[in-house]
């Protein structure tokens, strides 16, 4: 017993030392990514400046005269190169200030009324992802026959594979236009509320069926990976059911990978989100980025932009710590 315990505690001590380590890494890797980040936002901005058309009339109206155009571009700091709009943005953002629209309205209140619907079909999606990827992670791994495991693999691969708006498309063309039970499009009342809170259940399933279908995966590699165990074999021997066996032999050591792959998911589905918000017109972040690129509004779409890398930038850092300190691996 002496012995067992010592070498827990050597690994412990081995896995502690190796994470200790590992931390700079995280820090290099999570400063690599706003460099990063920060230089997508330079060809944002400068793509948004350059298309077709001019903000200041978007703005006005069509039967704008040219002087009140020439106004409005002064007003807007729109008569001056993009490069030097774009640092006078980015010095902006040391005192916290996003900038102002086209529009003449404040970004920062723009996406402070649009993040808490956002953030409300993201954590809808999240809710479902995990216990639905679990469960059926679990059953593929443990209990499924070989037709239902070739069933799932398939279906699984395929929800990964095909883009969340294709995914968005396909729930509308079922569910509102063929069965008619959910609404295709989100519609607000005069206050900016939903009419209706069926309007959030095709968006979260939109966001979450690939992730279900890419975290089923990881839960059914991590369960196959400690069913070989000895003691789960032992278990197995013993004649312990499969449920108990996947319940407290499996899952509780596949947890941690499990729940890197959940904060990974986290990540992709603020990303997706922008997506799905498009397609169902939905009042949130992606139909707030959509609006700005429409109106060629490079400091909205900017901000936006910037705001939704740095949450998935910190999320995906978080990620790698979990890994970190349960493994000792940074990855």
């Amino acid at each position: 017993m002496a012995r067992v315990l010592t070498g827990v505690t050597v690994r412990a001590v081995r896995t502690r030392a190796t994470a200790a380590a590992g931390w700079p890494v995280l820090v290099r890797r999570l400063l690599g990514r706003l460099g990063l980040l920060a230089g997508v936002l330079a060809v944002v901005f400068a793509a948004v400046d350059l298309l077709p058309g001019s903000a200041a009339k978007g703005a006005l109206g069509a039967d704008a005269t040219p002087e009140a155009v020439a106004a409005k571009n002064a007003e807007l700091g729109l008569d001056v190169a993009w490069p030097i709009r774009f640092l006078r943005w980015s010095a902006g953002l040391v005192t916290g200030d996003l900038g102002v629209s086209v529009n003449g309205q404040s970004v920062g209140e723009l996406v402070v009324a649009a993040l808490p619907e956002t953030l409300m079909i993201v954590g809808a999606a999240l809710a479902i992802t995990v216990p639905t990827s679990m469960a059926l992670g679990a059953w593929w791994a443990v209990r499924a026959r070989r037709p239902a495991r070739r069933v799932v693999d398939g279906l699984t691969t395929a929800s990964i594979a095909v883009p969340e708006f294709v995914v968005a498309t396909l729930l509308i063309v079922v569910f509102a236009l063929g069965l008619d039970m959910l609404p295709p499009v989100t519609t607000v009342t005069a206050s900016g509320a939903l009419q209706s809170a069926d309007m959030r259940v095709l968006p979260v399933l939109a966001l979450a069926i690939p992730q279900i279908g890419w975290n089923s995966r990881v839960v059914h590699a991590a369960v196959v990976d400690h069913l070989a165990d000895p003691h789960v074999v032992q278990a197995t021997l013993d004649g312990i059911g499969p449920r108990t066996i996947a319940v407290r032999h499996v899952l509780p050591l596949a947890l941690p990978t499990i729940a890197t792959s959940a904060a990974t998911s986290t990540g992709m589905l603020v990303g997706g989100a922008v997506v799905v918000e498009t397609v169902f017109n939905h009042p949130g972040i992606g139909n707030l980025l959509s609006s700005a690129v429409t109106a060629k509004d490079a400091v909205a779409t900017t901000a936006i932009v910037g705001l939704t890398g740095v949450l998935i930038a910190v999320i995906l850092t978080a990620a790698d710590a979990v890994r970190l300190a349960v493994t000792g691996r940074a990855s």
